[in-house]
């Protein structure tokens, strides 16, 4: 570590080659999966690279390096064991496609009467659904088209789902 210190690229080589395996095997005695293994081995490396011009030539490297080792993996545990605690199995019963009727009303809707029922709205709230719900229109192209404004359609708009919902309710098929 000493000739790693003083710029020797080949020692420092050989020295991260060298303590590889036995920061491994530090690992393989607390982590199950192989990546994680591999993971806090690369954890302490990057460490040991990073912190590598504090160490002090004049005491043993075993005990320095051991000392870093020990607490990344540590920390990796600990981070493992908090996210595993946010972490929550999930059974069928919360799939969102569980079964063949999910997402399905219980009422089919009729076309012909939503149809019927968007002809029967205002001129502006007609126009806005027709151009931002059927037509997919974004907001900006639909004011550039009708010449009114974002908050204009936005309003046409929710009184338009606001007046449709009682119209369909009136002839008893909507929601």
């Amino acid at each position: 570590m000493k000739r790693a210190q003083d710029g020797d690229r080949l020692a420092y080589r050989t020295l991260l080659e060298d303590i590889a395996p036995y920061i491994r095997s530090l690992a393989a005695r607390c982590f199950k999966q192989p990546s994680d293994v591999e993971d806090a081995v690369q954890d302490v490396l990057l460490t040991v690279h990073m912190v590598r011009h504090v160490y002090d030539p004049r005491r043993p490297f075993g005990p320095w390096l051991v000392a870093i080792a020990n607490r990344r993996i540590i920390d990796r545990l600990r981070r493992d064991t908090r996210q595993k605690t946010r972490e929550i199995e999930f059974s069928a019963e919360y799939e969102t496609f569980a079964g063949s009727a999910t997402n399905l009303d219980t009422a089919p809707l009729d076309e012909a009467a939503l149809g019927d029922a968007i002809e029967r709205l205002p001129d502006e709230q007609r126009e806005a659904i027709r151009m931002l719900k059927l037509n997919e229109m974004s907001l900006k192209e639909a004011a550039a088209a009708s010449g009114r404004s974002v908050g204009a359609l936005k309003v046409a708009t929710h009184r338009a789902i606001r007046t449709l919902r009682q119209l369909l309710r009136q002839q008893g098929d909507g929601p």
